[in-house]
């Protein structure tokens, strides 16, 4: 049973992974109803936050149906993060992650997310000092290290440890990987059978099969699977995956119907959330997935993006279902 301070998680948890633009409230939701045991915010600027810039503060809306759910913040200023951690604390979360793993040019430069990663002292530190801060549980996400030649996650998931961060999720590449080659989860199954660790371990990168995810809890010994990009347009992969636990086979894929309706929720939730031009802009990037596999699909995916308005998308979803009606999703 893996567990968050005192809050249980259940046996190999999925954890919806904290990704810019995409684990906002209106995919969380989607995501939770399709089987995520635990769901992460967007990850947000401490800087931002104590500047109460609105982008930053927008992103602290949580709500109760997705509990249990963390706030994830970045940065490499001690003072901006413990006063962040107070702004933080008074939207209720259920935990608090610290993002040291980020590995976009415009956050590293700042010596944050995957940037301290050459600073493992700072790290710590930040940690260690952001624990004392509050009494609400503390977790990180990281990567293996800044390059190959720095791998150094098993000493440094001790030291998170020893300061109390209250479980550890890495992503099994390193910065200079960037999203690019295989995710490495060896190094993590390392930090998770060093007898020193007590806390869940769990692993990041390249979960984008149920056999893959079964992978990571059988042969890797993880504690649970955080899953990113696979579920982009397709929150189903939750229930896919904990299916296959299950039962060792592969359950049928949403049908269209699932799909459009699943699209229209999206885009009204988003909507109704960020506003209009928003909810339209930032829901763009799902639509691929949705409705992958469709073919001569490109008409309809064009008109999808490129709207700045939501009454043509809900159109074209309506389209959609009149004229794929008879697809079989493979």
């Amino acid at each position: 049973m893996a567990k968050i301070g005192t809050i249980e998680l259940g046996d190999f948890p999925l954890l919806l992974a904290p990704m810019e633009d995409v684990s906002d409230p209106p995919f969380r939701a989607l995501c939770k109803e399709q089987g995520a045991d635990v769901v992460y915010t967007e990850f947000i600027s401490s800087e931002g936050l104590i500047r109460d810039a609105a982008k930053s503060v927008m992103k602290l809306d949580i709500y109760e149906k997705e509990r249990p759910v963390g706030i994830q913040i970045f940065g490499a200023v001690m003072d901006s993060m413990l006063r962040s951690v107070e702004i933080v604390e008074a939207s209720g979360p259920d935990f608090i992650d610290i993002n040291f793993g980020c590995p976009v040019k415009k956050v590293v430069s700042k010596g944050a997310g995957a940037g301290i990663l050459k600073d493992i002292d700072l790290m710590v530190s930040l940690t260690d000092a952001m624990v004392k801060h509050t009494k609400l549980p503390i977790t990180v996400k990281t990567r293996l290290g800044w390059d190959y030649d720095s791998i150094k996650i098993v000493e440094v998931a001790e030291r998170l440890q020893d300061v109390g961060c209250q479980a550890l999720s890495i992503h099994g590449r390193t910065r200079a990987q960037m999203y690019k080659g295989d995710a490495n989860w060896a190094p993590i199954s390392e930090v998770k059978n060093n007898p020193r660790m007590h806390i869940p371990i769990f692993g990041n990168g390249d979960v984008n099969t149920p056999e893959r995810a079964k992978e990571m809890r059988d042969d890797y010994g993880l504690d649970g699977a955080m899953i990113g990009r696979a579920s982009i347009g397709y929150p189903w992969f939750f229930r896919e995956v904990k299916h296959y636990f299950k039962t060792g086979e592969h359950m049928a894929p949403p049908t269209l119907q699932e799909r459009v309706d699943a699209a229209r929720r999206h885009l009204q939730m988003a909507i109704d959330w960020k506003g209009e031009r928003l909810g339209v802009f930032e829901t763009r990037r799902h639509y691929t997935n949705y409705f992958k596999g469709i073919p001569d699909f490109k008409e309809y995916r064009t008109k999808m993006v490129t709207s700045d308005d939501s009454e043509p998308i809900f159109q074209t979803f309506d389209e959609i279902l009149e004229k794929f009606a008879d697809f079989q999703f493979a």
